[in-house]
């Protein structure tokens, strides 16, 4: 074969993954971070249609879910960063204006009021885990990095205003996400460390103060975090089933649906909160670090998108972006593993639920978005 012709070859096979990578580029999809994302779903479907009793009606019914969930992704990829910077202010009023809805005329479940039901059944402080990282790298674009002391007290009242109106209702959760990803844009604003320090220790009164305004049962959660023992049918109960779950699924676990934590109904919340010890429990410790490991490809792919953004803007949204979600898996795994209290976090992309993922893929989508956007060095 003459060298022309096998260069030919060799072209000729590299061309529809060519053809492919450009469909991708053109539909503004990061292909990494997508294949990695379809590899949780899954595994997380899987999973769940364990942790169910092995039930296909609601497992078809996550799917959908996901489904519901990509397109979300996929629509918000369509969309420049100049786009959401331009309505971010918008989306961040009409997100303040459905939580005061929710406090005057939301409805009430499980003794919460947290959803609206307009046609549809929804938690308006699913937006605000987008709405306030968009509203502090708005509000920062156009001003002077590090950011001044001015200017914090301003990103401050962005943040604690909605955080405050979402543990009233009572999510005290799902505040506590909303508040770290505020503090995670200015943070990778150049937060000075002297700062942050002078912070740290401004919080110690403020923990104080917030735990005269925690009700009884979210105060028992963190007594209970220190001696789960000292009730352990009651309010211990949670953590020390989690715990047997996943340590009696050693290296390599039970096999799957094999689990008798969740199938025996010993472990409460399975399919939501607590799906991490099923996991535990089924896969063991490999499958554990498989899926932990997946997570970090997440993350490490968001911050490496968040370093090639074009503006302040993109770069600490996408930052944040990334971020919030390492805070979201760190919060699940360690309140399963008995590390921090029972707060009511579910395991990103595979707890069963609906609103947590469709705001989770909007947030990859604008992630994709900024990535086709990106600089681009010159050649």
């Amino acid at each position: 074969m003459r060298p022309n012709d096998a260069g030919r070859l060799l072209a000729n096979k590299s061309a529809p993954l060519s053809d492919f990578a450009r469909l991708m580029r053109r539909l503004h999809i990061d292909g990494p971070l997508l294949g990695t994302l379809l590899v949780i779903c899954a595994l997380g479907l899987a999973v769940l249609y364990s942790a169910v009793g092995e039930s296909l009606r609601l497992t078809m019914n996550q799917l959908i879910r996901v489904g519901i969930a990509l397109v979300t992704m996929f629509v918000m990829a369509q969309f420049p960063p100049d786009f959401y910077r331009r309505w971010t202010p918008w989306a961040y009023t009409a997100g303040l204006v459905l939580l005061v809805l929710v406090l005057t005329s939301g409805v009430v479940g499980q003794g919460a009021r947290r959803w609206l039901d307009l046609g549809i059944r929804f938690q308006p402080s699913e937006i605000m885990k987008l709405a306030v990282p968009m509203m502090a790298a708005w509000y920062l674009h156009r001003r002077p990095i590090p950011p001044r002391f001015g200017h914090l007290i301003i990103i401050a009242v962005i943040i604690v205003l909605p955080t405050l109106m979402i543990a009233k209702q009572p999510d005290l959760g799902t505040a506590l996400l909303i508040a770290a990803s505020g503090i995670i844009v200015v943070v990778l604003a150049g937060l000075p460390i002297r700062l942050m320090i002078v912070l740290l220790l401004a919080s110690i009164p403020g923990a104080i103060v917030l735990w005269s305004f925690m009700q009884d049962y979210q105060k028992q959660r963190v007594l209970t975090l220190l001696n789960p023992d000292s009730d352990p049918l009651g309010a211990g109960y949670n953590i020390i089933q989690s715990k047997i779950a996943i340590g009696s699924g050693g290296l390599f676990g039970k096999g799957w649906t094999n689990g008798t934590q969740a199938h025996l109904e010993f472990l409460p919340e399975r399919d939501t909160d607590f799906i991490f010890a099923v996991i535990g429990e089924e896969f063991g410790l490999l499958g554990v670090l498989s899926l932990l490991s997946l997570y970090l490809i997440i993350i490490g792919r968001g911050l490496y998108i968040s370093v090639q953004a074009r503006d302040t803007y993109s770069r600490l949204l996408a930052g944040s972006i990334s971020l919030t979600f390492f805070v979201y898996v760190f919060v699940n795994t360690a309140m399963v593993s008995g590390l921090v209290p029972v707060v009511g976090v579910p395991l990103p992309l595979v707890s069963f639920g609906g609103t947590s993922m469709v705001t989770l893929m909007a947030g990859f989508g604008i992630l994709m978005s900024i990535h086709s956007h990106r600089k681009l060095l010159p050649h």
